[in-house]
């Protein structure tokens, strides 16, 4: 027998008209009488129709994600694994489907998500970066289709986005090396035209400014340093080099762990170790890294919320804006908890 909406109102004890609000992400509905009416449909096995509801409300129920750089080398990061999941499963709680973009190159993910949009396939795009000189984030601000940005604009006020305090994340990762008796403290960073790597590197200097210590050029590594043997070897044999190393995100503090153990050093015996993002498996590594937990999948979760938010309730075109801060914390593991007498 097929369960009906007004079986399942009936069952919940609401109106057939709160199941419709439920099932649409309406935001006037508490969250604890939402929960009660999804705990209802699973009980009674009901499935809504979201085809014949697309065609009746002329929305896809779908967000586009997009990927920043082509698929393959985004699905090898962590960190886009986890906010894609966060995404997901938030779109997923107010009836909203996902689908991936990606390009080869900037101009390559414009028409990705200008064509996804302008053919009516996804109502709203979710970023997981930006760029200086973002040609998607211009785009999609000037055409005013909704979206949202995971992470912070140098460019673009009145938008929304949704982020972690990326400098201060890097400034108490740093922190944390100065409390266990660090001073000579350096940096491995990731793509310089990334807005969160520049972030990172901001916080990272500031605390050693806050103690007095120095900055030295030599002690800050650039993107894919941490591939190349032979640079981690230049920088170990530095003259009174870093006793510690900030590093930008998880995928860095693999790679840096790796090639100092093919250059016969370990961690922390010979270099601390702090990483900014706690991706899912730091705790799995050899030895298990010390990491600023950003709350990856808060973020994905939260931008999904805010950006069907601003699809069901339109602002009369005017672009929709606000800055959403998910917080950030420090674990603490192995990487540095011992570290080098200093």
């Amino acid at each position: 027998m097929t369960v009906t909406m007004k079986k399942v109102a009936r069952r919940a004890g609401v109106s057939v008209s709160t199941v419709s609000r439920v099932l649409s992400g309406h935001p006037h509905v508490r969250e604890e009488l939402s929960r009660k009416v999804r705990r209802t449909m699973e009980e009674l096995g009901y499935t809504p129709n979201l085809i014949a509801k697309s065609l009746v409300s002329r929305s896809a129920r779908c967000l586009c994600i997009l990927l920043p750089g082509p698929a393959a080398q985004m699905f090898s990061n962590l960190y886009f694994l986890e906010l894609i999941r966060g995404i997901a499963a938030g779109a997923g709680r107010l009836g909203f489907d996902v689908v991936l973009s990606s390009g080869a190159t900037e101009q390559e993910e414009l028409e990705a998500v200008s064509g996804l949009l302008k053919g009516g396939r996804v109502d709203g795009a979710v970023l997981l970066s930006s760029r200086t000189d973002d040609a998607v984030i211009a785009y999609l601000k000037s055409s005013g289709h909704p979206f949202v940005l995971i992470g912070r604009s140098e460019q673009y006020d009145g938008i929304l986005t949704v982020e972690t305090n990326q400098s201060a994340a890097a400034c108490d990762a740093t922190r944390h090396l100065i409390s266990m008796g660090h001073e000579r403290i350096g940096f491995i960073g990731s793509p310089p035209d990334s807005t969160a790597a520049r972030d990172r590197l901001e916080g990272y200097r500031r605390a050693l400014r806050e103690y007095g210590l120095e900055c030295h050029p030599d002690w800050m590594i650039g993107d894919g340093a941490w591939k190349d043997g032979g640079a981690m070897s230049s920088f170990m044999k530095l003259p009174d080099r870093p006793t510690a190393l900030v590093a930008a995100d998880d995928m860095v503090s693999f790679g840096v762990i790796r090639s100092l153990g093919q250059l016969n050093y370990g961690v922390p015996g010979d270099l601390a170790l702090v990483s900014c993002s706690n991706a899912p498996l730091p705790v799995l590594s050899v030895p298990s890294i010390s990491s600023i937990d950003t709350g990856i999948g808060q973020l994905g979760e939260t931008a999904s919320r805010v950006l069907i938010r601003s699809i069901q309730q339109p602002h009369q075109g005017k672009p929709v804006s606000g800055r959403f801060i998910v917080g950030h914390r420090l674990i603490v593991r192995e990487s540095s908890r011992l570290g080098l007498s200093v």
